[in-house]
């Protein structure tokens, strides 16, 4: 609004106009002397806080609870979930205790503060822009929750470790109690599962540890959400008690009927709400672009994996099962076989045993065929030995084919008990990844949901807002205009001469008094306006959110703009020709 600085220009360079001069010089000292007391100020309060907390280095506070989560045990385990779950619960009280302290107490928040009086241990990061933050802020950026979750499924808890787990979850986990106690009772499951899980197959232990912990990372609550949602919080109580303030303002100027133009006190409220609102919308804009469709998609991915795992784990089972059967026919076979050549060979020795018998009694007879009955006598005890030596052998390789069956059994046994363990550990873990994602899911949802209405709910009072406060310039406007121009017409009636009287000088001045008030008030309404319309304009979203809002209400703000700028431009000429 260029029309705006030419005026203010204008009316300072009004020649032997002392008093108009020294007015706006004035107004332009007080607002530079008020801005360096608030520099000052804030510079001084920033010294006292350092010098009240004992700083340490965030990345390091963050890699010490990530360590200690992992390596505790036993007794350790129990007493670092406790000293954690005493931490936080302290920072929730101090903050519940914070947010209830009004106005009237500021001085007594502000001396404990000292150094006299040390507080809690603050973290400083230099990547977050210097802003000093607390034991939660550096539990829940780092990864102590997924870390004592994976001991202690390598570990089962006992039962006061799981209570103190279910507190850890309701600080630091998204979703109701009913969430946090599944959750808990998935992770012992997962224990008792994993404690009979030795020999790996398919699946990696390292693999499955890994999609428990980023299950746990998904339900926990996000920091930097929770520190807009802190931020959003102590916006909506100081709009509060800033709206109540200017209702009852602008009733208090209704009652009086008085009609005269806000001062300058009402417009650094009025405009100090409308930058709290703005900023409020930000903030509420920046949380609904959070957003988690990378984590969907990856645990599609990691359920999907752990089935093949699992259908491919129970499909080696069937098989081994399989030829565990047909080793069992096999087996039976080479049994039936050896039973009917016993019997076979049995029935030939007696056969050999009977003809040896019947020669050795014809011996005693015949005498004169010794001979030949002795060559017959040594042929039968020949072919008796190697029928000896053909059972021995046949008996040994029988025996060593029957233990290599039964060794071969026993191995594809332990095999089927491996596949059937693993097989229950994957099936456990889809069970735990498909519930936590169920979980967050619905949380995400009613939070954009909720976030979507209340950013619907402020713009709307936004965009009233500042109909208000213009519609209120546009009347007041018009007649304080014509108010100037008689000011202007009796002053140029008014010319010094060489002739004036006393009389006429002081009338002069009065007048000139009351012009340099009006241009005063004017230069404050319209810097009041050059500011509501950048809040209007600045933004390319700005578009979008009255589009989204009402095109009326749009039609009637750019009305009220165009009324402005012809104020203003009838405002630059009368001071042209002043």
């Amino acid at each position: 609004m260029s029309w705006l600085r030419s005026a203010v220009n204008r009316a300072v360079e009004v020649g032997a106009n002392n008093n108009i001069r020294r007015t706006v010089r004035g107004v332009a000292d007080s607002v530079v002397h008020h801005a360096g007391q608030a520099v000052v100020g804030g510079a001084k309060l920033f010294q006292d806080r350092i010098g009240a907390r004992n700083f340490q280095n965030f990345k390091i506070a963050v890699k010490r609870l990530e360590e200690v989560s992992v390596s505790c045990t036993g007794i350790e385990r129990v007493q670092l979930l406790r000293r954690w779950v005493v931490a936080l619960k302290e920072i929730e009280r101090l903050h519940d205790a914070d947010q209830g302290i009004t106005k009237r107490d500021a001085d007594d928040s502000e001396s404990k503060d000292s150094p006299k009086n040390p507080t809690l241990a603050q973290f400083f990061d230099p990547d977050l822009n210097g802003i000093p933050l607390n034991f939660r802020d550096v539990f829940l950026h780092s990864q102590a929750l997924e870390g004592v979750t994976l001991s202690m499924i390598l570990e089962a808890p006992d039962e006061e470790e799981v209570s103190l787990l279910l507190e850890l979850f309701g600080i630091c986990l998204t979703g109701e109690k009913e969430v946090h106690c599944k959750t808990a009772a998935s992770i012992q499951n997962l224990a008792k599962v994993f404690a009979a899980y030795e020999d790996e197959v398919l699946a990696k232990r390292e693999e499955l540890l890994q999609c428990a912990q980023d299950a746990i990372a998904g339900l926990k609550v996000n920091a930097d959400m929770l520190r807009i949602d802190l931020e959003v919080s102590k916006i909506r109580q100081d709009l509060d008690k800033m709206g109540s303030q200017l209702n009852s303002n602008a009733e208090d100027k209704n009652h009086s009927g008085n009609g005269t133009l806000p001062d300058a006190e009402d417009l650094k409220e009025e405009l100090e709400y409308i930058r709290w609102c703005s900023r409020l919308e930000a903030l509420l804009l920046q949380k609904s672009n959070f957003k988690n469709e990378d984590y969907g998609e990856i645990h599609n991915k990691k359920v999907d994996k752990l089935k093949v795992l699992s259908e491919s784990l129970a499909n080696s089972a069937l098989k081994a099962e399989k030829r565990i059967s047909d080793n069992r026919l096999q087996n039976v076979e080479a049994i039936s076989f050896r039973t009917a050549k016993t019997s076979e060979m049995s029935q030939h020795e007696k056969e050999l045993g009977i003809e040896m018998e019947a020669l050795e009694k014809r011996k005693s007879e015949l005498e004169a065929e010794l001979k030949k009955v002795n060559a017959s006598l040594t042929s039968i005890h020949a072919r008796l030995h190697n029928a000896r030596e053909e059972r021995e052998q046949f008996d040994e390789a029988s025996s060593q084919i029957l233990q290599h069956f039964k060794a071969k059994e026993d191995e594809l046994s332990r095999s089927i008990a491996s596949y059937r363990t693993e097989a229950d550990v994957c099936n456990a873990f889809i069970v735990f990844l498909e519930s936590s994602y169920k979980f967050q899911s619905a949380y995400t949802e009613q939070k954009q949901k909720q976030d979507n209405d209340e950013l619907e709910r402020y713009e709307e009072y936004f965009v009233n807002l500042a109909v208000r406060i213009l519609s209120s310039y546009k009347d007041e406007l018009g007649p304080h205009l014509s108010h100037v121009r008689e000011l202007v017409e009796n002053l140029n009636g008014l010319g010094i001469t060489a002739v004036s009287n006393d009389e006429t000088v002081s009338s002069r001045k009065v007048l000139e008094q009351q012009y340099a008030d009006a241009v005063s008030k004017f230069v404050n309404i319209f810097t009041a306006i050059q500011s509501i319309q950048r809040q209007f304009y600045s933004q390319d979203e700005g578009v979008m959110r009255y589009l989204f809002v009402c095109m009326v209400a749009i039609l009637h703000k750019r009305e009220l703009f165009l009324l402005m700028e012809k104020y203003g431009s009838s405002f630059a000429e009368k001071m042209t020709r002043k």
